[in-house]
């Protein structure tokens, strides 16, 4: 399914699984695919400049509804001409529904949605916590994380946020469930958002007769479901079976199941429309993901990792304020063509993070966003010459026999 503002061209198929390659093309630009999206929660990849993320390569930006929405409001973003004006970022973005962070802000646990698989509780809540988002068959009402006001969140009400913020590509209102949840309400929470995605896609028209000058925005629908093999496989069809120009794979899910529940969606979603994998970064996780046949990626990792110290290499993971690294005058990695590897030392590096120095976190956060950006290019350069099997086994051999001896 395709428009003439926006489209989605198959390329080379692996022959030995569901990967593939493609373009989505936007009005700000195409994106290759397989491709991982940079996140720009607040309309700012955090420690970088966008001139530094077209340098490494990355071909569009994921930004938050939710924390545009409170900050600084969807409205002032869309008087500044949209969220690439905003951002003074050229090509093609994103912007996700809300929906998680309301979700799992609301409950207290942020990133963290697993919690105890072996418990089952509908009312969950992280310890010390109080819960700060209700949901009801119309929506969530919710408090603000930064200063408790009471916000509203309907399809419609993210629609109309996402059209003022303007990206290229928007995601519609969708329940995240955790996997605390029982199976009843796992199944009553897709029928929710089966319904909130029909009223997405007429809300999406809607703005759309309204607003006829805006550049075209395409609207994925988002498969939830849990690690229920029926749920995941009936969302997809409903939600396959709906106008949406592409689709999200979201929810939370056990790493060890991410290949077999995203080969049970994309056996069902249509073969010409894209598909988003939410939320994944990490290089096993990526490799599954495309094996399996998702599209495209977003995730914080690289970025927060980065900021923390700790930097991706081909021989795994590792911290650069760890006393080795301390007289290390080589670059994070050799082989890396990164700005921050062609010209800093790790034992600048660490220098810089053990002094508290913000450029430590810059140099840091281009490497990893460049690593990433570049693994998932190789690996769709692999599929394209028919050697991703090969190139899988070898870089993960190297990447997690480097991460162990480091742990």
């Amino acid at each position: 399914m395709s428009t003439p503002e926006f489209s989605f061209a198959l390329g080379t198929r692996m022959p030995d699984g569901a990967g593939r390659t493609g373009v989505i093309s936007t009005p700000h630009g195409q994106i290759r695919t397989p491709a991982f999206i940079p996140v720009g929660t607040k309309a700012t990849v955090k420690t970088m400049l966008p001139e530094s993320l077209l340098d490494i390569g990355a071909q569009a930006v994921l930004a938050n509804a939710y924390h545009l929405y409170l900050q600084p409001g969807a409205d002032i973003v869309a008087e500044a001409g949209g969220l690439g004006a905003f951002m003074n970022w050229p090509g093609p973005t994103f912007t996700d529904s809300g929906g998680f962070q309301v979700l799992s802000l609301g409950a207290g646990f942020k990133k963290v949605l697993a919690m105890d698989a072996g418990r089952r509780d509908d009312h969950v809540i992280a310890p010390g916590k109080e819960r700060l988002a209700v949901v009801d068959d119309d929506g969530v009402t919710f408090r603000s994380h930064l200063d408790g006001s009471e916000h509203r969140f309907t399809p419609e009400i993210s629609m109309r946020v996402q059209a003022a913020i303007g990206a290229d590509i928007a995601f519609a209102f969708d329940e995240l469930t955790t996997l605390n949840n029982t199976r009843d309400y796992q199944e009553a929470s897709l029928e929710r958002t089966r319904l909130w995605a029909k009223r997405c896609l007429v809300e999406h028209a809607r703005l759309r007769e309204e607003h006829p000058r805006r550049p075209y925005q395409a609207l994925f629908g988002v498969i939830q479901g849990a690690q229920y093999e029926d749920l995941r496989r009936r969302a997809a069809r409903d939600l396959g079976a709906m106008d949406f120009v592409g689709f999200g794979i979201g929810g939370a899910i056990e790493k060890v199941n991410l290949p077999l529940i995203v080969g049970w969606v994309t056996a069902e979603l249509p073969d010409d429309r894209p598909r988003h994998l939410l939320g994944i970064g990490e290089p096993g996780d990526l490799f599954a993901g495309v094996a399996a046949g998702a599209d495209t990626f977003d995730c914080v990792s690289p970025s927060r990792e980065a900021r923390n110290s700790a930097v991706y290499s081909p021989s795994g993971r590792f911290n650069l304020v760890t006393s080795t690294n301390r007289r290390a005058f080589v670059p994070i990695d050799e082989v890396c063509d990164c700005y921050t590897c062609g010209n800093f030392t790790r034992a600048y590096l660490h220098h810089a993070f053990k002094a508290k120095e913000m450029v430590g976190a810059t140099l840091a956060t281009i490497h990893n966003i460049r690593f990433v950006v570049r693994l998932v290019d190789r690996m769709r350069e692999s599929i394209e010459v028919g050697d991703f099997s090969a190139f899988r086994s070898e870089f993960l051999g190297r990447y997690y026999a480097g991460s162990v001896a480091r742990s």
